[in-house]
């Protein structure tokens, strides 16, 4: 008696090659907290100053700057949470888009 025994070797199965998307967004409302508190705070002067090497001076300008502007940097953090909860319940698309970037509410 003789068995035959077939095999079949599996099929290959397409790679899913998941393709990167070639926009992305950024928040207007968190890009604008962000630069306005840089703005407020001196982060600028401050990392550069701690860059060459005089740690202490650059913290003091920071500390400096931000309570010097504090009421204002409480009036931005204000502002962007009622921005953030005002647009959370709306559905809106993108505001700009420019290249790559495509700017969101």
């Amino acid at each position: 008696m003789l068995l035959i025994f077939e095999y079949m070797a599996p099929r290959r199965r397409k790679t899913s090659r998941r393709k990167a998307p070639k926009v992305f967004s950024i928040s207007a409302i968190e890009a604008g907290t962000a630069l306005s508190l840089a703005a407020s705070t001196g982060a600028a002067q401050s990392v550069q100053a701690m860059l060459k090497g005089d740690v202490a001076n650059g913290l003091k300008m920071l500390e400096t700057n931000v309570m010097k502007n504090k009421q204002k940097i409480v009036g931005t953090l204000a502002a962007a949470f009622v921005g953030k909860a005002l647009t959370k319940g709306f559905n809106s698309g993108r505001l700009a888009k420019l290249g790559p970037i495509a700017i969101k509410a």
